[in-house]
């Protein structure tokens, strides 16, 4: 996993965030999934780096990749 993504309970009840920050990788990926650019996002939260908003991707795949099925309803777009 990526080492600027951390889980802390007493940071945003566990989800995991940019090291140093209150921003969820969920934060992040979702304001993407918006279509928002990555300079919009850097924009958005001045306390993140390009760097980081890559970091929450990768994050996001890594977790993505674990074994576990993940039920969907039939549009998710």
């Amino acid at each position: 996993m990526s080492s600027r993504i951390v889980s802390d309970p007493n940071v945003m009840m566990g989800k995991p965030v940019v090291e140093g920050t209150r921003v969820t990788v969920e934060t992040i990926l979702d304001e993407l999934g918006a279509g928002e650019s990555i300079e919009q996002i850097l924009e958005a939260h001045p306390c993140l780096t390009r760097d980081d908003v890559l970091a929450a991707v990768r994050f996001g795949a890594e977790v993505l990749r674990a074994d576990v099925a993940y039920p969907l309803p039939k549009s998710v777009a």
